[in-house]
């Protein structure tokens, strides 16, 4: 049985490659660059895009199980030739907020029309909706290498992010296992955290005293404009603001499926100090 991980090279897909060859399974690899994504000695790398259909189908060529990255503008050709190639369950990497893309004009669907296109398959398939990630925390490096203070709008947004790794353990777990078809799993990590509490908790662990200083949206927008994030400062800010007033819940769900405790945010933060000090 052979397992095709697409975006073998991204932030998840990576890991999932690791979590499937420690669990003994033939691993099939797409990726962009091969040379560059230096894959162990026996995982299968097959050059590759799901945006470029055409250099699918010697990668699909006798898979049974898939994980499937999120890129909509070909994700319904992708799951037909995919369907037709033998692929017999999908595992397909979602958001939080696919049901609320529903509600918008299709032609704004991201995850939901990748969560549509594996419901619609005649495959086995679930869908892992994911929010904040704890990556996302070292992108204040600079700041708490410069002067110790963590500045942004919403210190009070509550989320339950989640390790990456955690991410590719639940892949990996939904792939390998059975009874997981038809399910749209939410992922989150094992906290619920405020903004300002992250800011603590890193503080904590490196062993200085990091501040949250709060400001206004209209700073934070300009900020964040400028930092190259465009119109989607917008989005997030508004996001913030939403779970500032709607705070996250940690849910069961990733022990439920894995058997163990998610990594703490404490515990990431140790791990990644190197970068923060």
């Amino acid at each position: 049985m052979t397992f095709l991980v697409t975006g073998a090279t991204g932030s998840v897909g990576r890991l999932v490659v690791d979590r499937l060859r420690a669990a003994g399974a033939p691993v099939r690899a797409l990726t962009k660059n091969p040379r560059k994504a230096a894959l162990p000695a026996d995982v299968e790398v097959i050059e590759g895009y799901l945006g470029e259909l055409d250099t699918l189908p010697p990668a699909l060529e006798g898979v049974e199980r898939m994980y499937l990255a999120p890129l909509p503008g070909t994700v319904h050709d992708v799951v037909d030739m995919a369907k037709r190639a033998g692929v017999r369950r999908i595992v397909a990497l979602s958001q939080i907020d696919a049901d609320r893309e529903a509600e918008r004009d299709e032609s704004e669907w991201h995850y939901h029309a990748i969560e549509k296109a594996v419901e619609n398959s005649g495959l086995e398939w679930t869908c892992l909706r994911v929010g904040q990630f704890f990556i996302n925390s070292l992108d204040w490096a600079d700041q708490i290498k410069g002067d110790g203070a963590v500045k942004g709008a919403y210190g009070a947004a509550t989320y339950a992010p989640i390790d990456l790794g955690d991410i590719a353990a639940t892949a990996a777990a939904t792939l390998l296992e059975d009874g997981h078809h038809g399910k749209k799993y939410m992922l989150t990590g094992p906290e619920s955290l405020k903004r300002t509490d992250m800011v603590r908790i890193i503080g904590e662990v490196i062993g200085r005293d990091i501040r949250f200083v709060e400001q206004t949206r209209e700073e934070a927008y300009k900020e964040m404009y400028d930092a190259g994030w465009g119109e989607a400062a917008d989005w997030m800010l508004d996001l913030d603001a939403r779970f500032t007033e709607h705070p996250e819940v940690a849910l069961p769900t990733f022990e439920r499926i894995n058997g163990r405790g998610g990594t703490t945010f404490a515990e990431f933060i140790a791990g990644n100090a190197d970068k923060l000090r």
